[in-house]
């Protein structure tokens, strides 16, 4: 069984001696560090580190852990962070529409036990994966939405998402956008994914489109969502080949393989806290 650790992200300016401060600080307490991993833009003289270590001997406890890590080490070095521990499984919520490709995947890496996190709900504007959803003993609620209601299912989602403790949301091929007010509430805990054909290929079926200018490559993003539409910090991305040996029906089939496995990825980091966001730039650590 895996052993219970504590995840600290943090970012700093860059200068000399802070590998040091932070491995010191838990090699006083009896910590053994399994995994470390960092990076320093010269360039912006900005410093990241991503640092996990065990808390069996750990002499520290609770709230002693981040306590103590603040009166030490962060704020002396004035450092940014975030401190996470393995026991404590993250809540996700999964907002999906008509496209099962992506809320399938999800599912079955959820009921495999590949992801360790919760899904309490499954917020929809359609019916349609309701089935799914049930049959997995996860809540479904569905929240059709017009240009009339937007704003008071919003807001009804938004009750739904404190009444179950959700601390991150994916969107799972969700074919509406979230308004700023609401994307506010989960700043960089919204995980979107699309295809890469905008803006070149807009309109209702971008796949005819590109296959119609002998389109060689189909690629998805998956990202934080931001108030700027599509442009949050980017997670993951990929690319698939395609030829003029692929109808458009072979493209649509590829373009969702990649937006599967490109969003499993970015759900995985998220999961096992491996982003830190600066501006609107991401660092994921190995």
């Amino acid at each position: 069984m895996k052993k219970d650790t504590a995840i600290l992200l943090v970012y700093s300016k860059d200068r000399p001696g802070l590998v040091n401060r932070i491995t010191g600080f838990i090699h006083r307490y009896g910590g053994n560090i399994l995994y470390l991993d960092q990076h320093a833009d010269h360039e912006a003289k900005d410093f990241f580190m991503r640092i996990e270590w065990e808390l069996e001997k750990f002499t520290l406890t609770g709230h002693d852990i981040e306590a103590k890590a603040l009166e030490e080490v962060i704020r002396p070095l004035e450092m940014q962070y975030q401190l996470y521990f393995s026991s404590s499984r993250p809540r996700m919520a999964v907002f999906v529409s008509r496209h099962a490709h992506c809320f399938a995947d999800i599912l079955h890496r959820y009921s495999t036990g590949e992801w360790q996190v919760d899904i309490p709900l499954v917020i929809s504007n359609h019916e349609d994966m309701r089935k799914q959803a049930e049959n997995y003993g996860i809540s479904y609620f569905c929240l059709p939405v017009t240009r009339e209601n937007k704003s008071e299912q919003e807001a009804a989602a938004l009750s739904l998402l404190a009444e179950h403790e959700v601390e991150f949301i994916v969107l799972a091929r969700y074919m509406q956008i979230l308004s700023p007010g609401f994307v506010g509430h989960y700043p960089n805990r919204i995980i979107n994914i699309h295809h890469s054909f905008l803006p070149a290929f807009p309109g209702s079926n971008p796949y005819r489109s590109a296959a119609d200018r002998g389109v060689k490559i189909i690629g998805a993003t998956s990202h934080y969502v931001t108030s700027d539409l599509d442009a949050g910090p980017i997670i993951e991305q990929g690319i698939t080949r395609v030829s003029h040996r692929d109808t458009v029906e072979d493209m649509v089939r590829k373009g969702r393989d990649v937006e599967r496995v490109v969003l499993a990825k970015a759900v995985y980091q998220h999961i096992n806290r491996k982003i830190l966001v600066l501006n609107n730039r991401t660092v994921v650590f190995e």
